[in-house]
């Protein structure tokens, strides 16, 4: 492939941004024109205004406005509105960047109008197709020209489907690219001081994927574990909007040690994880970030895409039961503390590697 003279980044939701702001800056250094599309999938203006500035990526140059709706919904507004922007602007390379709809979405549009297509964050699979993350990684991945692969066994998951061995490039976690470039002004910021919690001794909740949250009998059940983690140490819980009108709706009252609060931008959110003593989650980049922090995670789930988190890192799956999350995070928080395992490129080079391989044809293996 030639060097590009226009790459076409799309994103969609606010792990679509942590990934693409290493990128963005790598291309920054290069002679090659970047267009951001912000398809909208996460409307809310405040926060992802505030994930664009924490990581200090450039203003997108087209929003598609999507807002919410269901997968089908979603998927097909971002096609629809996607199509004639990439028939006009014809980019070298459409890149697309986790496992989002707007990540399937656009990898079916790039392919369809025959563009080259990237996609960063190639190869991770749960091996669970009722998640619908997982259908939108098989999609990318099988219409991608360039496989992006976070991690060795992506790597190896990308050739044992049949993937070509020239077209999978082994780049890192561009996850840890974004959080080592964060990590001081997230230590500046402090705030678990703000939150009125000291330094390792509180723990750190997200929960957000419908198998946790929309059935009331098991969310009432994860509730009441976080309730009784509680009595032990404080707990702050940024809930995601689907997950507070679940609690709502179940009449959930917090105790005082239960600190309930809106999404939280990146860097508090960084910070707040950083000085945890535990972190308990249903969400994939969580596991990665408390990994190379050497930060003991739950993750409520029977699966994981990130595989690594668990056989080198601080990551241990939980089923949603009370009892097995209390028991787990007891057992975490008296666990002797561990320095950070290092993780092959896990190093804050794969924005540039990226960037390497699509204007100077690199090779990494």
């Amino acid at each position: 492939m030639k060097p590009p003279a226009l790459v076409l980044s799309v994103v969609g939701a606010r792990p679509n941004f942590i990934k693409l702001a290493p990128v963005a800056r790598a291309l920054g250094q290069r002679q090659v024109r970047h267009v951001i599309v912000h398809t909208g999938q996460h409307y809310d203006a405040d926060m992802s205004d505030a994930f664009f500035r924490d990581l200090e990526i450039p203003e997108p140059d087209f929003n598609l406005a999507v807002g919410s709706g269901s997968h089908a919904q979603q998927t097909a507004a971002v096609m629809e509105r996607l199509d004639p922007l990439c028939s006009e602007l014809r980019p070298d390379v459409v890149l697309v960047y986790g496992d989002v709809n707007s990540t399937a979405a656009a990898a079916l549009v790039a392919a369809k109008l025959g563009l080259p297509l990237g996609h960063v964050e190639a190869g991770l699979r749960s091996r669970d197709r009722t998640m619908p993350e997982e259908i939108n990684r098989i999609v990318a991945d099988r219409l991608s020209d360039i496989l992006f692969a976070p991690s060795r066994d992506g790597y190896d998951n990308l050739l044992s489907e049949g993937i070509p061995p020239q077209r999978i490039q082994f780049v890192g976690n561009i996850m840890i690219d974004s959080l080592l470039r964060a990590l001081p002004a997230a230590r500046q910021l402090d705030a678990s001081s703000r939150h009125g919690v000291r330094r390792g001794e509180y723990t750190v909740v997200t929960l957000h994927r419908p198998s946790n949250v929309d059935e009331p009998g098991v969310l009432q059940e994860l509730l009441r574990a976080l309730s009784d983690i509680a009595a032990d140490r404080p707990v702050l819980f940024p809930v995601h909007p689907r997950t507070s009108r679940r609690m709502t709706a179940l009449g959930f009252q917090a105790g005082a040690r239960v600190q309930v609060f809106e999404p939280v931008p990146y860097l508090e959110m960084l910070s707040l994880v950083m000085s945890a003593g535990l972190v308990v989650t249903d969400s994939g980049g969580l596991q990665e970030e408390t990994t190379f922090l050497g930060i003991p995670c739950l993750t409520v789930r029977p699966n994981t895409e990130r595989p690594i988190t668990c056989t080198e890192g601080t990551n241990k799956l939980v089923p949603p039961h009370r009892d097995a999350i209390v028991s787990a995070a007891r057992a975490a928080l008296a666990g002797t503390a561990s320095a950070a395992p290092t993780i092959e490129r896990w190093d804050g080079s794969a924005g540039e590697r990226i960037a390497a391989v699509l204007c100077d044809g690199a090779r990494f293996d």
